[in-house]
């Protein structure tokens, strides 16, 4: 049989999802199942003087209007809405009390018989408020922006700001040639297709069933029984599939709480929908100024780097992510400082959104970098390849992998980089401008610990269960391919269970660890299946394998067999067969130890190319060639989609997502997805993906993860290549046709 691993295996869970078997947070029922509408703040700061709920009360079919006078009783404590993954600072609470934090806050929830009429009422609810003053553009806050301190949650740890090398101001001062400016990305929203719902089941017993839209169930688990001081028997927490979360899920959202909220008050199940326009009232990707500073030796290596960072966050939570860490660590260079400060806004708080951090401050460094190599007059690839970093500048330590060099090979060969003419405006096809640029990508390769629980019966079928989530990136698929090889069974044979909070432990599903740390999860516990086989295998009379140690034997092809001699078998059934067991159980945690004298993270090398209209400044993306180092491959065609996936996303930062608020009113105005743009399909063109061989060894099966390297960098090399084309530079995203040709 040959195996999975690297294979292109179709979606295991491909069949439910186009056939509608799989369902979603929002399409599971129950008898008698109640429907809420949540009722939004429509100023930005301030205090509600005055709630009428009678209106919607006395529409036919309204049971209740929980608002912060009548809802039932909620923890008090910030530490009980602390979530796994929450920054410093008070998490917000929904509907606890008077307080306006943002524009669009949850202020009250209409819950009746029918959705329609749920909705309708809310729209009948009467607020008055007693406004405060307000600020929601990061430019008016940038000079009271405070630096940003450790985090003193541990998973955040990883986040505190990076030690400065050298001198770099006194490098700067000295340097043949240098470069400075400052780069500005918008916020940015998630928008995922499956809108954000949670449909919270009253048991028979009492005890709760949440389904949630969420990237970690244990997490939701953890989060209610803190909100609502309830034991973890008392409430389930269930996500089967996710339609796109992209970090949006990691923390818990507040349909989740208003839902249990009001199956507590009425004993009834009840669903909350969020609205698309709603949904802008969650996190979002950090507005960011940065300014980065260059200074460059004659012959294109570098002397000092300076990077300078102010991003965005609520005036209740201080989110804030490595935000500068990637210039000192992508390059070589003796000096290096960096400062990054939060700017306080009357805003929801920031959160994740793929490759949080990486996406944003490695497109500022890569067009400093493109810059930096205007002025050198040096080929942009060739300035990459003399700062090439062989080892993390900011420990100085060695990689446990780094394939850059030839991601730059492939990638370029595989563009046709070499025919480039450095000269802007210089390309041209008919009446279009052509422009290439390129960039380079970089993100982590973590790993977290995990608990798997396998169950073999002897019909050579295997249950294989992890409280992980699919965020729609394959997860099903990669862990039924890692199970099958592992245990030497067929692709059908393997079951998967995940998304529930009573399976084993899982961490949240982000930062591209899931498939690393459960796939060698998997194997850890199969290992376990393996050897209690060899044991019941050693007990057969005249066994081929009695004299065989563990680490001697594999599972292949539904038989236990010696590495050594392949004749030497014994099949599972007969195994099982003969200790007279019908299921063999394992549930094993790995905790991998990260060793800590090697940096651990993933490269890209990307490659693009615009053709803009010269009069009217319409930008085409034509070509992008994305090739990554990202270790092992487990999925050739998931794998690929990923990257595509990231592309996309890259192509939309650089010319077409960007969050509008009002600032008068501190409002968002384009909170849909028709005026909030993101590429269409006549957006998109050719995208080559290429995946470079490299091997690694920090875990058994040599994974590094890929949800998010396949964006980093890509606005970047757009902007570059927006460069090329046109001779104009254009640092604040997304490129627009008015700045384009102003």
């Amino acid at each position: 049989m040959a195996p999975y691993i690297g294979t292109a295996v179709s979606r295991v869970d491909g069949v439910a999802k186009v056939t509608g078997a799989a369902k979603y947070a929002a399409e599971f029922s129950a008898p008698g199942l109640l429907y809420a509408s949540i009722v939004s703040a429509t100023i930005t700061k301030g205090r509600i003087t005055r709630i009428d709920t009678s209106a919607a009360l006395a529409v036919e079919g309204v049971l209740t209007v929980l608002t912060h006078e009548n809802r039932p009783r909620m923890a008090d404590k910030d530490e009980a809405y602390k979530d796994e993954v929450a920054p410093d600072g008070s998490p917000f609470r929904p509907l606890y009390d008077d307080k306006i934090k943002f524009n669009g806050q949850p202020i009250a929830l209409v819950v009746a018989e029918r959705s329609e009429i749920a909705r309708f009422a809310a729209s009948l609810v009467v607020v008055e408020y007693g406004a405060a003053a307000y600020v929601t553009d990061v430019f008016r806050r940038r000079e009271a922006a405070v630096p940003v301190k450790a985090p003193a949650n541990p998973s955040e740890a990883l986040f505190a700001p990076p030690k400065p090398r050298g001198d770099a101001d006194r490098a700067l001062a000295a340097a043949a040639v240098r470069h400075e400016g400052e780069y500005y990305v918008p916020i940015e929203h998630h928008n995922p297709m499956e809108l954000y719902a949670a449909t919270a089941i009253v048991d028979p017993d009492g005890k709760l069933t949440v389904y949630d839209k969420t990237q970690g169930v244990q997490n939701i688990q953890h989060y209610l029984c803190g909100v609502f001081g309830l034991k973890s028997d008392d409430v389930k927490v269930m996500n089967p599939y996710m339609g796109g979360g992209f970090g949006s899920g990691l923390r818990p959202q507040f349909e989740v709480v208003l839902a249990v909220l009001a199956a507590r008050a009425l004993q009834r199940s009840v669903r909350v929908v969020l609205t698309r326009q709603q949904m802008y009232a969650l996190g979002y990707r950090p507005a960011m100024i940065q300014r980065i500073a260059l200074g460059a030796n004659r012959d294109g290596t570098l002397d000092a780097i300076s990077h300078d960072a102010i991003t965005v966050t609520s005036q209740y939570e201080d989110f804030y992510r490595q935000e500068t860490a990637w210039s000192g660590l992508l390059y070589t260079s003796a000096n290096a400082k960096y400062a990054h400060r939060l700017a306080h806004l009357d805003l929801a708080t920031s959160c994740d959104m793929r490759a949080p951090s990486a996406a944003t401050a490695v497109y500022a460094l890569e067009a400093a970098m493109d810059e930096l190599a205007v002025a050198l007059k040096l080929d942009p690839l060739e300035l990459r390849l003399r700062c090439y970093s062989d080892r993390d500048q900011h420990e100085d330590r060695p990689y446990s992998s780094k394939a850059l060099r030839e991601c730059y090979r492939q990638g370029a060969e595989a563009f046709g980089w070499s025919r480039r003419n450095p000269e802007p405006r210089s390309m041209r096809e008919g009446t279009d401008l052509v422009g290439w640029g390129m960039a380079t990508g970089v993100w982590d390769a973590f790993q977290a610990p995990i608990t798997v629980r396998i169950v073999l019966t002897a019909n050579g079928h295997a249950e294989v269960a992890c409280a992980t989530s699919d965020i729609g990136t394959g997860t099903y698929t990669i862990m039924a391919q890692v199970a099958a090889d592992m245990l030497g069974l067929p692709l059908d044979n393997i079951s998967i269970k995940l998304g529930d909070s009573s399976l084993p432990q899982s961490p949240v599903e982000g930062g591209s660890w899931i498939a690393a740390s459960v796939s060698n999860g998997i194997a850890t516990t199969a290992a376990r299946i393996r050897n209690e086989l060899l044991r019941l295998a050693k007990q057969m009379p005249g066994s081929p394998l009695a004299d065989v140690g563990s680490d001697d034997v594999a599972l292949a092809d539904g038989k236990l067999v010696s590495k050594r001699d392949s004749s030497r078998a014994v099949s599972i059934a007969d195994a099982m067969r003969q200790g007279a067991v019908e299921r063999i159980e394992q549930e094993e945690t790995t905790n991998p130890a990260q060793d800590e004298k090697r940096a651990h993270n993933t490269h890209s090398a990307i490659f693009a190319e615009v053709k803009i209209d010269e009069q009217l400044g319409v930008i085409r993306v034509t070509r992008v060639v994305s090739a990554i180092a990202a270790g092992r491959i487990l999925n050739t065609k998931t794998a690929t989609s990923q990257i595509l996936g990231g592309v996309v996303w890259g192509i939309g930062m650089a010319l077409h997502e960007e969050t509008q608020i009002d600032h008068t009113f501190g409002r968002i105005v384009n909170a849909n997805i028709a005026e909030y743009h993101v590429p269409v399909h006549a957006d998109i063109h050719d995208i080559k993906v290429i995946f470079v061989d490299e091997p690694d060894d920090s875990n058994p099966l040599g994974i590094k993860g890929l949800g998010e390297i396949g964006i980093v960098g890509v606005a970047a090399a757009v902007a570059n290549a927006v460069y090329h084309a046109t001779g104009k530079r254009v640092r604040d995203l997304p490129i627009s046709l008015d700045k384009l040709l102003a």
